[in-house]
C-alpha cells in the first residue's frame, strides 16, 4: 500500500487562504500549513511590551520596523513562511513594509514562551530561524523573566531580570535591563 503524497502550498497559495474560521493562527512549513494557537494573555501583553520598548526606540533613530505576528518567507520550495512574536527589520535590509510577506529575514526575531510550548519545538524554529539569515533571536522566557539571546548560532546566553540585553549589531544603541521588559 502506498502513501497518499501531501500536496504542497506556495507562500502565494498560502496567502490567498481566508482566515480559521476558529481563530487561530497559521504558519506555513515546508508546504504545509500548521495551526498556531493564537497568543494567551500574558503572551499577548508581553509582545506588545516588547515591540512598544523597540519600536520607542528604532522609530526616532530611522532604524526599520516592528512589528508582530507578521508573516516572513524564510524558505522556497518547499515554502515556509512564519511569524515570530515580535520582529525588527532593518531599514538597510526592509526599505520598507511590504503589503504581502516580508521576504528578507528579519534581522531579530522574538518568540515568547507559551505553557504549552515544546522545548524541542521552540528550538527547531530558533535553528530555522538562524538557518535562513535570522541575525538574532531572543528567546523569552515569562515563568523566569528572562531573554536567551541567538546570536547566528545555537550558543545561547541567557539574560536574567537584573541583567542588561542590548541590540548588539542588530539594533545598534539599544540597551535595557531584562526586568524591564516584564514590568
Amino acid at each position: 500500500m502506498s502513501a497518499v503524497a501531501t500536496k504542497l502550498i506556495t507562500a502565494e497559495e498560502f496567502a490567498r487562504l481566508p482566515d480559521p474560521a476558529n481563530g487561530s493562527r497559521q504558519e506555513l512549513v515546508k508546504g504545509e500549513i500548521v495551526e498556531v494557537p493564537p497568543p494567551q494573555g500574558r503572551r499577548g501583553y508581553l509582545q506588545v511590551e516588547f515591540s512598544a520598548i523597540l519600536r520607542q526606540y528604532v522609530k526616532p533613530n530611522k532604524l526599520g520596523w516592528v512589528v508582530t505576528e507578521s508573516g516572513t518567507l524564510l524558505e522556497r520550495d518547499p515554502d515556509t513562511v512564519r511569524g515570530p512574536d515580535v520582529s525588527f527589520y532593518s531599514i538597510s535590509r526592509q526599505p520598507e513594509p511590504p503589503e504581502a510577506y516580508f521576504d528578507v529575514a528579519p534581522d531579530l526575531a522574538i518568540e515568547i514562551l507559551s505553557p504549552s510550548d515544546r522545548r524541542k519545538q521552540v528550538r527547531g524554529k530558533i535553528e530555522e530561524y538562524i538557518q535562513n539569515g535570522v541575525r538574532t533571536v531572543w528567546l523569552v522566557d515569562p515563568d523566569a523573566n528572562t531573554i536567551t539571546v541567538y546570536n547566528g548560532t545555537m550558543r545561547g546566553i541567557e539574560y536574567g531580570p537584573a541583567d542588561t540585553v542590548d541590540g548588539g549589531e542588530v539594533i545598534p544603541g539599544f540597551s535595557l535591563r531584562v526586568s524591564e521588559f516584564f514590568s
